[in-house]
């Protein structure tokens, strides 16, 4: 093993926020994958990271408040997995809902639709779903397109009231509303309809 290899992957990882996910893809600038995994091994033992899963980890984060280390925040993988794969993902049904504070139920699974292969992560009691797809509603979107359009479809046409309007209107900033209104003119009639009411373009 090249301890000059390990010695910049390491001071990656310590300039990263605790918390921050990696997969070893983020490194393959440094080393060739097999060292990667080697030192990535390595890091874990001596407690720099933690392992997720096959190829992931964490920078752990300790909270003085609760006196452990927090658990590792399912969203930042999924965001690890898609860097790793160049896809595009959002999240989706309750997850997405999660997201924008429109529930608050607890959720089994973690669920985002993706333009990659259908996949499933597990660690702990985590359970994270990529699902495959290929539409006008992901590709080409920002994230918070991407998030407001599988909320709405999560909830249904017919159970888009006036709260949720109201409620999706507040949290969103003009400039989240712009984008949104811009980008998501190819969405389903009734998902953009709902859209522009929440973002005032109509009433």
């Amino acid at each position: 093993m090249d301890f000059g290899y390990m010695e910049q992957i390491r001071e990656r990882i310590s300039a990263a926020s605790d918390g921050t996910v990696f997969t070893n893809s983020d490194f393959v600038d440094i080393a060739d994958t097999d060292t990667i995994r080697k030192i990535m091994q390595r890091l874990t033992q001596k407690g720099l990271l933690r392992r997720v899963s096959k190829g992931i980890f964490e920078k752990p984060k300790y909270s003085s408040l609760l006196k452990e280390y927090v658990a590792v925040d399912p969203n930042e993988v999924a965001k690890a997995v898609a860097r790793c794969y160049h896809w595009t993902i959002a999240p989706c049904g309750n997850t997405a809902l999660n997201y924008l504070g429109l529930s608050d139920q607890v959720t089994a699974v973690w669920s985002y639709v993706s333009d990659g292969p259908y996949r499933v992560y597990k660690w702990d009691s985590t359970k994270l779903e990529f699902k495959h797809r290929t539409n006008k509603e992901i590709s080409g979107l920002s994230y918070i397109t991407r998030i407001v359009i599988q909320a709405l479809k999560a909830l249904g046409k017919e159970n888009i009231t006036a709260k949720i309007i109201a409620e999706l209107s507040a949290k969103l900033s003009e400039d989240n509303k712009n984008t949104i209104l811009t980008e998501a003119t190819e969405a389903t009639d009734w998902v953009y309809e709902a859209i522009r009411k929440i973002c005032g373009a109509v009433k």
